[in-house]
């Protein structure tokens, strides 16, 4: 029986570029940043004491490795105490978002990573 998500897997151009986005930018903590037989594994979260992390992987690396793999951007939607704060902080940084809209779930917006990926965001 599956009890939780663990860890999801992006797959991206540059490892070093995509950390210091989700590090600088959005304020993720780094868990680690290894390498083992020249393949780096960059692991954050939102915070130390998150349960799920992101797994930064070299895209082009892991084609080689598994080139039967999908290799696109999750569709990932995030969660926060206070959406205008951190929408402005995103802004601040230099991150691009979209618009607060507002739905019957709640008020989201989404935001870029510096590949032109797209992530949402909603009120907790």
């Amino acid at each position: 029986m599956i009890q939780k998500l663990h860890q999801v897997m992006l797959y991206v151009n540059d490892q070093q570029t995509a950390r210091q986005f989700w590090e600088e930018k959005v304020g993720f903590f780094v868990k680690s940043d290894t390498t083992e037989n020249g393949l780096r594994i960059i692991e954050i979260a939102p915070s130390e004491q998150a349960e799920t992390s992101l797994v930064l992987h070299d895209k082009q690396t892991i084609e080689q490795m598994s080139p039967e793999l999908d290799l696109g951007t999750p569709s990932l939607m995030f969660e926060t105490d206070n959406i205008r704060a951190l929408y402005g902080t995103l802004q601040n940084n230099g991150v691009t978002v979209g618009e607060l809209v507002v739905l019957p779930f709640g008020t989201v917006f989404n935001f870029a990573d510096d590949e032109q990926n797209y992530f949402a965001v909603k009120q907790a």
